[in-house]
């Protein structure tokens, strides 16, 4: 099977089970900032009628884990695992658009520390994380 080229990967959809529940998109067109989108729908809020807190960790920790696979690969597909996220909700996430961008803080070859925040299309703070993540060793992919 031939690798897809970086040009070929921009937005990944129902890549993951988790990716198709809850219907986030992908983004790898910044090499330096792994990027979700989330259109907010009734099925992603909580009994108060906004973002459930769950679905904005998912949201960063995607945007984390990303981050740290295009930091080694352009077209993200080398697997990052969390090993922490520590995550501060901020605001209330209402319906519209949300998206989640990582940014790498510092590390190594094999544990990365990366930031993420959660904005809503208003501009909004919704949340923000931090974590640590492992890189996959490339013998254990095969």
């Amino acid at each position: 099977m031939l690798s897809p080229q970086p040009e070929e990967i921009m937005l990944i959809r129902d890549e993951t089970g988790t990716q198709t529940l809850v219907g986030y998109v992908v983004d790898t067109s910044d090499p330096a900032h792994g990027r979700c989108y989330l259109d907010l729908g009734p099925q992603h809020l909580n009994r108060h009628g906004v973002l459930h807190g769950g679905i904005a960790a998912t949201l960063l920790d995607n945007a984390c884990g990303m981050t740290g696979s295009l930091s080694v690969d352009p077209t993200g597909m080398n697997p990052f695992l969390t090993i922490s996220l520590t995550t501060q909700f901020l605001a209330a996430g209402l319906p519209g658009r949300v998206t989640a961008t990582g940014t790498v803080k510092g590390g190594g070859r094999s544990l990365l520390y990366i930031d993420a925040e959660l904005v809503h299309e208003d501009g909004t703070v919704i949340a923000t994380s931090t974590g640590v993540f492992k890189r996959v060793p490339q013998e254990k992919l095969k």
